[in-house]
């Protein structure tokens, strides 16, 4: 009988804990120097460049970048970026070797997974570039 109890206890409190929300210093020591790829629902949706000091920079994967920073608070992490579209806040969870977010109060269902990353600088040659 024991084991069917361990293995009940240890059935209900996995996901308990694959939901714990990272820190900001649990943030910070994953992103920082790195570049990450996301997807949402299958589909490329972003990719960003974590510097030193909190600074960032996304694209949507459309050679268009916005530079910016994010800071902690509570258990998310908040973005703010130069284009002025005010703060932009994610809880993030490191699942299966990878980040997990999930945007604001946004029900499951919505995340951004991290697919790939990398310690190469993003290529930003910004809008309308050439003749």
């Amino acid at each position: 009988m024991k084991p069917i109890a361990l293995c009940l206890l240890l059935a209900t409190t996995a996901p308990a804990l694959a939901q714990t929300p990272m820190s900001a210093a649990e943030f910070e020591d994953y992103v920082t120097g790195r570049t990450l790829y996301y997807e949402s629902g299958g589909i490329a949706f972003g990719v960003e460049e974590y510097h030193p000091g909190r600074e960032v920079r996304w694209s949507f994967l459309d050679d268009e970048c916005k530079e910016g920073t994010w800071y902690p608070q509570g258990e998310q992490i908040c973005f703010e970026y130069t284009d002025g579209t005010g703060p932009q806040c994610w809880t993030f969870f490191l699942e299966g070797g990878g980040l997990m977010a999930r945007f604001g109060e946004d029900p499951p269902g919505s995340e951004l997974y991290e697919t790939r990353a990398s310690d190469e600088p993003l290529q930003c040659p910004g809008p309308k570039v050439g003749v």
